[in-house]
């Protein structure tokens, strides 16, 4: 079910999640079954987040600033 990692972009990670809560909302599955999938769940959304920070630390603004470069931390203005 789960894909290697490096090969799960978050996209597909949530996809998988939001499958993984839907299983069990459902409630059919055994105890067994259940605890299986809120593990998996737990390791999709550790990955889901990894991935988010990641992008966060990516997504930077680089400033000339008096011949030099100046890293900033791009924060989205709210409309």
């Amino acid at each position: 079910m789960a894909e290697k990692k490096a090969n799960l972009d978050f996209e597909k990670a949530m996809e998988q999640l939001e499958e993984i809560a839907k299983e069990l909302e459902q409630g059919d599955l055994s105890l067994d079954e259940s605890v299986n999938k809120f593990e998996a769940g737990m390791k999709l959304s550790k990955q889901c987040n990894e991935l988010l920070e990641n992008a966060e630390k990516r997504i930077t603004v680089l400033l000339q600033e008096e011949g030099n470069i100046k890293e900033e931390n791009f924060i989205q203005e709210e409309e």
